[in-house]
């Protein structure tokens, strides 16, 4: 099996006759996803999602894909295929869009509906083409055919590129469920036809490569929910995925069973189910969903909610409720239902999330504690089931952390894909198909591009650092007043301390060593503000090191006078 090195360089130019593969996001990590194909000189990009922030991350609200490396060619993309409409493969749209709007958008129904109205908050209206299972469209030199899978969401699409490279296949997110709730199988049948046909690389979701046997089916969910409905007492609280219509019309099912009214909250999950209602996605019986703000008029006993915040995000509404931050006030009995699964890296999140809801008398059911979720993507057993069908000559596992693309990369070669034709590639590594061969040729810049309020890319790993050392060690302000001819001290040193947990009286201490470092670099001739500044740093930092074992920032401030 092939995989990057640290070593790599930029690519050589593409062989003519090849196509080129070149993933921004998504390998590596779960979420970002958009990978990029070349043929004579045109480009085809396959989703543009964004990453969620983590702990370390503070202050950033979105990750997105480093677009550098198409930057400067924009007028060659012909299209952006969107496979399905989650937030991790349609959400840097706009970002991209931003740079040249009248680049096409191309999918299925319901993704396209979600991602205009992403669209015109950014007050962007972009050029779409609505595409459906079994259609074929030519966008540019690409020849697209588009092939159903099941997944979390309806309507997502697999998409096979025909070049005269050799074809393509990117599955996009998928799973087998043999029992979907919209009766929408993935389709093996056309796969079966590609796989007889020749697909010369297959690009295969990742995420549950190292689970086991197959995905329990959706269905299953149903009984357990209506058993968690039987039993509340007071407010029922579901958190899912704005974007998870059939968790969501599994909700609506049981309080309609159950006599009770439903009430979104969120600005996205209140859009994005009134999209899929108006498209039919949602099956609403007359009279089932409320305003929020009507609720007040309800016994406790009839009410469900419908809210964000599965994942512990800290804006989202559920988090917010756990902190006591919201106007739905958390009450003992209330019942609160996480119905979605960790995303690898949210755990800590989640869970402080679980302990604020139970701590205010919630009884919180979770995947830990009940079977209120199952994965939208393919486990060990249908992957297999899935390479067998596909016969790939050269397989490139997409969407997933290392572990989980190495484990895909197993269960092919296992199937008989020649263990060298088995590519794990991460971000910004470029794999080149020429002659039915599809090998590592280089690398890209593909970093993190972080949003923060209305900033894009304006927030580096080095601001990063400094606001984890403020949040965990906190600031230590010096001012002094210095002579600008003699350099000696005439004002201070001042110094301020927040979030360090030293006391102010402490610091007389380290006044004397300020001041001997001063006196001396005078004495050396030496008055200019910023070495001066740089020594107050070090005087102090050595300090505080010394006695507390601690490195809070420290802003030293020299006046000239």
């Amino acid at each position: 099996m092939s995989h990057p090195h640290p070593e790599l360089g930029s690519p050589p130019k593409l062989p003519e006759g090849g196509l080129r593969v070149t993933p921004l996001g998504g390998l590596g990590e779960i979420g970002r996803n958009m990978t990029v194909f070349e043929y004579g000189g045109r480009l085809l990009i396959v989703d543009c999602g964004v990453l969620f922030p983590e702990e370390e991350q503070p202050g950033v609200d979105l990750i997105l894909p480093d677009f550098t490396s198409i930057r400067d060619r924009l007028d060659d993309i012909d299209g952006i295929v969107l496979t399905h409409g989650h937030e991790d493969h349609i959400g840097g749209v706009p970002f991209l869009l931003r740079e040249k709007a009248d680049i096409p958008l191309i999918g299925s129904k319901l993704t396209l509906a979600l991602i205009e109205a992403k669209l015109q908050e950014h007050r962007i209206r972009p050029y779409t083409l609505e595409v459906e299972e079994g259609h074929r469209e030519r966008i540019g030199p690409f020849e697209c055919e588009f092939i159903a899978v099941n997944h979390s969401i309806p309507d997502a699409l697999a998409v096979a590129i025909r070049t005269p490279a050799g074809m393509a296949v990117h599955t996009g997110d998928f799973k087998m469920d043999q029992l979907p709730l919209d009766g929408r199988l993935t389709d093996l049948p056309a796969f079966a036809k590609l796989g007889e046909e020749g697909i010369d690389l297959l690009l295969v979701d990742s995420t549950n490569a190292e689970v086991p046997g197959f995905v329990p089916p959706e269905r299953d969910i149903s009984n357990v929910l209506r058993q968690v409905f039987a039993n509340a007492q007071k407010r029922i609280i579901v958190a899912s995925f704005a974007s998870h219509v059939h968790r969501i019309q599994q909700i609506l099912d049981a309080a309609h069973e159950y006599g009770r009214r439903v009430a979104f909250v969120g600005r996205s999950m209140v859009r994005n189910m009134g999209i899929a209602r108006d498209l039919g996605y949602l099956r609403v019986p007359a009279g089932l969903v409320v305003d929020v703000k009507t609720l007040d008029d309800l016994p406790d006993d009839e009410v469900v909610l419908v809210c964000t915040g599965s994942q512990g995000e800290p804006m989202a509404a559920l988090s917010r409720m756990a902190n006591r931050d919201h106007q739905i006030r958390i009450v003992p009995g209330d019942t609160v239902i996480l119905a979605s699964s960790l995303i690898p890296g949210n755990e800590n999140a989640v869970y402080r999330v679980i302990n604020g809801l139970t701590r205010w008398g919630a009884n919180v059911v979770h995947k830990g504690n009940a079977k209120v979720h199952v994965s939208g993507h393919a486990s060990a057993g249908e992957l297999l089931y899935f390479y067998n069908i596909c016969k790939p000559r050269n397989l490139m596992p997409v969407h997933g952390e290392w572990r989980h693309l190495r484990a895909n990369a197993e269960l092919g070669a296992l199937t008989g894909v020649p263990k060298n034709r088995c590519v794990i590639a991460e971000d910004g590594v470029v794999v080149d198909l020429v002659d039915g061969v599809a090998k590592i040729a280089g690398k890209v810049q593909a970093g993190y591009v972080y949003v923060d309020g209305l900033s894009v890319g304006d927030v580096t790993e080095t601001s990063l650092k400094d606001r984890r050392i403020l949040g965990d060690e906190g600031i230590i302000s010096v001012f002094v007043v210095v002579d600008s001819t003699t350099g000696k001290i005439v004002g201070g040193p001042h110094i301020q301390a927040r979030g360090s947990g030293i006391e102010d009286s402490a610091f007389s201490a380290v006044v004397p060593k300020i001041e001997d470092a001063l006196a001396k670099s005078a004495s050396d001739g030496v008055a200019e503000p910023h070495q001066l500044q740089q020594l107050v740093r070090r005087a102090v930092g050595k300090w505080v090191s010394d006695s507390y074992r601690r490195r809070p920032m420290i802003l030293p401030v020299v006046v000239e006078v």
